[in-house]
């Protein structure tokens, strides 16, 4: 009696177990019968010796896999089919598709920037954030959005982010005199999840209403063997691995974020990476722009600094939007000059992996998902023996991790459907890749910046920045000013770097 009580008061108290319950053996042998039809049985090889919880798991991880599936996308990853012998033909995107921050008349922009606001100001605008990666370069295990980049203030990736959310919402409500709600959606991986939301808790959601910040997870697909076997990680669990950047457009719609957004009335979505510090997030232009084009999909580009740096490049390939690898590019192509602009690279389209979605293209998922390629990684992958139940440390790839990129859609989309603004490098760009010390893409880069950034906008203002020995820039909280805007207070102050401004 007193177990069943010590049981009931368990659950009550949400202690009862720990993870899912064991399957009734009619729900097993259903499940493994599917398996083994697809010749992966060998996932059950140490079952029957699984205490009940390990059951559990293994049975609810292998439930949320079609292993026939998962055949075909081994099959496509280790026999892919002979790629065309013909030469790609590449030309850069229609000019009526283009715009840029640096070359566009002044008056195009301020009408995007208006139109774009007003949107916001309507609250059909939601901002999807991809933070699935954690900080392993840069010596930290937490999410890259906990990352501290060394600015005075000490403000983190994610709450940089969260104050310029804030910004756009008050710059919205003072053209329309109504509350402005730009909802937040972050799409995190296993190992940030839990983290994240933590992070957020603690620091009370960085002054944003937590009713509109939805976390959810980006999906995973299981490692294959070099012979297109599931690999398992231990005997109750199937090795996985995240699914690229590309997986967000499943997960919209498994997470339930794409229900969310049609309840608001969401009718266009920005999504950006949480290491560029300088992501203007919600930015009116890049959405006054695209809902101008009346597109389903647009692009922020940065120019290529010279025909020799390593970045993809967004321009058409064989007549659909596309984007191309540096390293298929062959060196004329590379150098080649526009003839309309002088002196400047033809394809110079650069990718920042900054996007706008149409809400009713999000809502076309489902037609076109199951479209998109799966690239092969081979890795070296841990995995138990399926003879002696041993782990297995492979000095040598022995397997395939499979990954989709969030751009493998732009080829399925119409030409002109899809659009593509170039800004500028120093005000929009600027990633965090690699360990403090490396000179490009480090917490350095990232601080200097921003630093930098806030010394223009001052000047610009009529501010005058005053530089002592390697003391450069000043930080200009996002809650202040979104994009150099509202900085009047400070014609003809002097404001010494490295301050912060915080405050009028």
């Amino acid at each position: 009696m007193a177990a069943v009580v010590q049981n009931i008061l368990s659950k009550i108290q949400g202690k009862a177990q720990d993870g899912p319950s064991e399957p009734s053996a009619e729900e097993f042998q259903q499940l493994k019968a599917k398996y083994e039809s697809a010749g992966q049985g060998h996932v059950f090889t140490f079952y029957e010796e699984l205490q009940s919880a390990e059951k559990g798991l293994l049975f609810q991880q292998l439930q949320t896999f079609n292993p026939n599936r998962i055949n075909e996308l081994a099959d496509i990853a280790l026999n892919p089919p002979k790629a065309s012998s013909e030469p790609a033909k590449l030309e850069p995107l229609p000019a009526s598709a283009t715009a840029s921050v640096l070359d566009s008349d002044p008056s195009d922009l301020q009408r995007y920037y208006d139109e774009g606001l007003k949107i916001v100001a309507e609250n059909k605008v939601a901002v999807v954030l991809m933070a699935g990666g954690q900080g392993t370069r840069l010596g930290s295990s937490d999410p890259k959005g906990c990352f501290d980049i060394g600015l005075p203030s000490h403000k983190t990736l994610f709450q940089i982010q969260a104050e310029r959310i804030a910004k756009i919402q008050g710059l919205a409500e003072k053209v329309s005199n109504k509350k402005a709600v730009v909802p937040w959606y972050v799409m995190t991986s296993g190992p940030t999840n839990k983290p994240t939301e933590e992070f957020f808790q603690k620091n009370n959601f960085f002054g944003l209403d937590k009713e509109n910040i939805k976390f959810f997870e980006q999906g995973v697909l299981p490692c294959i063997s070099n012979d297109g076997k599931i690999l398992l990680e231990s005997k109750s669990k199937v090795a996985v691995a995240p699914d690229g950047n590309g997986g967000i457009y499943q997960a919209l719609i498994t997470s339930g974020v794409r229900e969310d957004m049609r309840k608001r009335g969401i009718e266009h979505v920005h999504t950006y990476c949480v290491d560029n510090c300088l992501a203007r997030v919600a930015d009116p232009i890049f959405i006054g722009f695209a809902a101008s084009k009346n597109v389903d999909i647009a692009t922020k580009v940065v120019r290529k600094r010279n025909a020799t740096e390593s970045v993809g490049l967004i321009l058409q390939k064989n007549g659909k939007p596309d984007v191309v690898e540096y390293s298929e590019i062959d060196k004329a192509t590379a150098e080649a000059i526009d003839p309309e602009h002088p002196g400047v690279l033809k394809f110079r389209a650069a990718n920042i992996v900054n996007h706008y979605y149409s809400f009713r293209f999000l809502e076309s998922i489902e037609s076109w998902v199951h479209k998109l390629p799966h690239h092969v990684a081979r890795k070296k992958i841990p995995s138990v023996d399926l003879a002696t139940g041993g782990t297995v440390k492979p000095e040598s790839p022995n397997g395939i991790k499979l990954e989709q990129f969030v751009f493998d859609v732009f080829p399925l989309t119409p030409l002109d459907k899809f659009a593509s603004i170039e800004v500028r490098r120093e005000d929009e760009f600027s990633p965090l890749k690699n360990a403090r010390g490396k000179g490009e893409d480090d917490p350095d880069t990232s601080k200097r910046d921003i630093m930098l950034q806030g010394k223009r906008w001052i000047e610009q203002a009529g501010g005058i920045v005053v530089t002592e020995g390697d003391n450069a820039g000043v930080e200009v909280s996002p809650l202040i000013s979104y994009g150099g805007e509202g900085l009047e207070f400070l014609k003809g102050k002097e404001v010494r770097a490295t301050a912060v401004v915080e405050k009028e």
